[in-house]
């Protein structure tokens, strides 16, 4: 009863220290204005044929309603030096003290081919950001060796604040790729990346809905992620999250909170959170 007791406390606290990803698509903004919470953290991605702008003009427009609000500032998007310092000088101005700094997927890259390079840029122009998160694979990437994954955090540690991992299904995985990570001595606080309940249709639709271009990428590079989260009744995430709460509830492990991959289906997502910690808090 004492362990069951600690995997719903450490599965209430990620749940309240969640984080919502969000596509910087039309309609996104009055869907975060509806159903997000202010108090939660809103991130909002970056995709090669859309160009950072959206990103951008998205995190000022929701830090403006009062939220803490995250930009993906994507290396391999960002042209040259004079163009991050002008990003860093407009968020700055806005009052924009977090990002979070993956590779990205621009083919050709601009002047940072990856994100330690934009990290080490970063660092050059004074360190502007208070909060800079990178990301982390409990899976394999598809272009790097996992060993390689670890030395790469392990390289961007000055740099950043905080990893979030991406997407996987497989809490034994996400275990042990969070110990070899402390073992390593990379001790950055980490965000657990979770899908948000989704449904089938809906996602279809928010696919097609950010360009021909973009969709084909989306599902390309989500393609795993779709087969688990298209099966009937989708995919909610609650016996994922508790194995992990169960495996990497001590202290020393440092899983922080959340990063919820919503997909844009802010309302189902902020509902499944409620409701589980309804669940939680009264049992």
């Amino acid at each position: 009863m004492r362990n069951k007791s600690r995997v719903s406390e450490t599965t209430v606290r990620l749940l309240e220290n969640a984080r919502y990803e969000v596509l910087p698509t039309a309609t996104i903004e009055d869907k975060v204005l509806e159903h997000v919470p202010v108090e939660l953290t809103v991130t909002v991605t970056a995709s090669p044929g859309k160009g950072l702008e959206p990103t951008l003009d998205l995190t000022e427009r929701l830090t403006g309603h009062g939220y803490v609000a995250v930009p993906h500032l994507a290396a391999r998007m960002v042209r040259d030096k004079a163009e991050l310092a002008e990003i860093c000088d407009r968020l700055s101005g806005k009052g924009i003290t977090r990002i979070f700094v993956p590779g990205g997927d621009a083919d050709p890259p601009g002047a940072y081919p990856d994100a330690l390079s934009l990290l080490e840029e970063l660092a050059a122009l004074g360190n502007p950001f208070t909060h800079v998160g990178i990301t982390g694979y409990p899976e394999s990437h598809p272009t790097i060796t996992d060993d390689l994954t670890i030395q790469s955090m392990w390289d961007k540690r000055r740099y950043a604040t905080h990893v979030v991992s991406n997407l996987t299904f497989d809490a034994g995985v996400v275990d042990d790729w969070v110990h070899r990570m402390r073992t390593r001595g990379i001790t950055m606080p980490l965000l657990l990346g979770i899908p948000g309940p989704v449904d089938r249709a809906k996602l279809l639709s928010m696919a097609g809905k950010i360009g021909v271009g973009e969709s084909t990428r989306f599902l390309v590079k989500h393609k795993g992620t779709f087969a688990r989260l298209a099966a009937p009744g989708g995919f909610t995430g609650e016996k994922f999250l508790r194995k992990c709460a169960a495996e990497l509830g001590a202290p020393e492990l440092g899983l922080e909170g959340l990063h919820v991959f919503t997909f844009n289906q802010v309302a189902e997502t902020e509902k499944w959170r409620r409701d589980l910690l309804a669940e939680l808090t009264s049992a």
